[in-house]
């Protein structure tokens, strides 16, 4: 399957649909890539009685207000990356398969969240949570909270690491973008506490043992950067090992980042939700746009 380098944002005319136009966008100039403003529009069902053709000036007056969005869209990412080349696409129907249809042929695509409470405290809307779960590419979510400001636009990229194939590949991109972006990599990996008998005595060994496993740990994490690190020379990595749960790690270390980036096992889960559990804590947690890679995300790295 051939992939297009190419950044694809989704477009709505939210709020949050402009925090990640400009997220997109400097990522298109940093990676030197062109941009793609992908938005959609479907007829409403109400205006017309079943079995009846909408008129013609209706679907003219819903490609228009379409076109308006992504007219907009084009001035917001040309403020942040003047010289980029950008494109659009417009379809009519769901923008959800709008976007898995693209995600076939692309290199990321990038989804404003409203970054709202809903179900159990889901932040994505169902739309981002459908591309994030079953899109052949990796996704981007780029919460309303997220914007790009001085402080975060020269931040680390941080990657979760957890010793998985998926992982692997989650350390492949992390590369690729901190490489694109000259900036460190944070590399977290985590472990949790082993049972230990509450006792003094145990204490001391108990401190021991912690610091073996650290350092096994630590080895194992070294092991999971080593060939990618001589690919990409220029990116300086800083290795995290912590005690604790991978949401919090990551959550701590994403402060002021340009980017998280974490693999998602895509099992299980209700009504085709493919997302883990961290995955899902992380979207709604995050403290900067965070990108998904699932097992199929066969997009090159560069």
């Amino acid at each position: 399957m051939n992939k297009e380098n190419i950044v694809v944002v989704a477009i709505d005319g939210s709020d949050a649909s402009k925090v990640a136009v400009r997220w997109a966008a400097n990522t298109a100039m940093k990676r030197d890539i062109p941009l793609r403003l992908a938005a959609s529009y479907s007829m409403p069902q109400f205006l017309y009685a079943e079995g009846m053709v909408p008129p013609q000036e209706l679907f003219d007056e819903l490609q228009e207000e379409t076109m308006e969005k992504i007219n907009e869209a084009r001035e917001i990412a040309h403020e942040v990356a003047p010289d980029i080349k950008i494109g659009h696409t417009i379809a009519e129907g769901s923008p959800i398969d709008m976007l898995l249809e693209m995600s076939k042929y692309v290199t990321m695509i990038v989804m404003g969240s409203r970054g709202l409470g809903g179900l159990s405290g889901m932040v994505m809307g169902s739309v981002s949570a459908a591309v994030v779960s079953h899109a052949h590419c990796p996704v981007v979510v780029v919460r309303g909270d997220n914007p790009v400001t001085e402080d975060t636009k020269y931040g680390p990229v941080v990657v979760g690491v957890d010793g998985s194939g998926v992982s692997q590949k989650a350390i492949e991109y992390a590369f690729a973008e901190a490489s694109a972006r000259e900036c460190e990599l944070i590399a977290v990996h985590t472990w949790m506490d082993m049972q230990i008998q509450a006792s003094l005595a145990g204490l001391s060994a108990a401190q021991q043992q912690w610091k073996i496993v650290e350092e096994e740990q630590n080895m194992l994490l070294g092991h999971r950067l080593a060939g990618y690190a001589e690919r990409y020379p220029d990116v300086q990595v800083t290795r995290v090992v912590t005690r604790d749960r991978p949401v919090r790690a990551l959550v701590d270390a994403a402060k002021g980042a340009q980017l998280l980036v974490v693999g998602s096992h895509g099992r299980g889960g209700f009504k085709g939700m493919l997302l883990g559990s961290t995955s899902r804590a992380l979207l709604q947690s995050a403290p900067c746009p965070m990108m998904v890679v699932r097992p199929d995300s066969d997009a090159k790295a560069h």
